[in-house]
């Protein structure tokens, strides 16, 4: 039996256009559909779902709000949101979804996000702890240590050109932000985070990508880091006998390097 799909939309004909699609595609059966908030909890809370297929902006409940409460259900299904407003992707792989489709996508797209999400299968994804969007432990990327590793795409044979600037997606434009701003990055289910000294931005790049697109003083400390050592504050051992590197950012953050990799930073940073 195919998993079962939940599509929740306000407007019918953007339900009726995504039915189609999910069919023709034959991964998922489309076994019901909600017009708000509201009417989706109700149906999600009477039957198990493996995928919920979600817009954003809705009456009776955002699809933001949607998600955090099925975390409250024993088995939640993956949720794939599908939105015309690519400002809250951020904030919906917070909330652990499978992907992010900004309006319109094609079947192609589509696909890739059902594989994905029915790959996540419910089980925690390695990568997801920021947690990916989208580095991808799961479907978006092969989950690696630090070295020339292929991804799962076809081209990755091809050595990737370096980016000096890297393209990040906010509120309908496209900002470039510098590599050296950048303190850290980290996974996030087929995408990535970019952490700079005061805020979180989301990109499109899987985690593997950017480590072999971004070089340099960048180092992979952890299947789920990728750190500029430029930006590097202080090592703190652990009593596990890997590292935890405190960053330069203005929260201080805290990234993991693993036991593995702790040995080649020390080389690295000559301590």
């Amino acid at each position: 039996m195919r998993p079962r799909a939940l599509i929740v939309d306000d407007e019918a004909p953007a339900r009726a256009e995504l039915r189609y699609l999910l069919e023709e595609l034959g991964q998922v059966q489309v076994v019901g559909e909600a017009a708000n908030g509201e009417e989706a909890l109700l149906l999600l809370r009477s039957l198990p779902y493996d995928l919920v297929l979600l817009d954003i902006r809705m009456p009776g409940g955002s699809g933001l709000e949607v998600a955090g409460a099925l975390r409250d259900l024993p088995h939640p299904p993956q949720v794939i949101f599908t939105t015309a407003y690519p400002d809250h992707a951020v904030e919906a792989f917070d909330l652990a979804a499978a992907d992010y489709l900004v309006k319109p996508f094609d079947a192609a797209r589509l696909s890739r996000a059902v594989e994905r999400a029915l790959e996540h299968g419910g089980a925690d994804d390695a990568q997801s702890s920021p947690a990916g969007a989208g580095g991808s432990a799961g479907a978006g990327s092969a989950s690696t240590s630090n070295g020339g590793q292929a991804g799962r795409r076809g081209d990755d044979a091809a050595k990737p050109e370096p980016l000096a600037r890297v393209p990040v997606q906010r509120d309908g434009r496209t900002m470039l932000v510098d590599q050296s701003a950048i303190v850290y990055a980290s996974a996030a289910r087929g995408y990535s985070y970019l952490k700079l000294a005061d805020e979180r931005l989301l990109v499109t790049f899987s985690l593997n990508e950017l480590e072999r697109r971004l070089h340099g003083h960048f180092f992979r400390s952890h299947r789920s880091y990728l750190v500029n050592l430029n930006h590097v504050r202080e090592l703190v051992p652990d009593f596990k006998g890997a590292l935890v590197l405190v960053m330069n950012d203005r929260q201080r953050s805290r990234v993991e390097v693993s036991r593995r990799q702790a040995r080649e930073l020390r080389r690295r940073l000559g301590v």
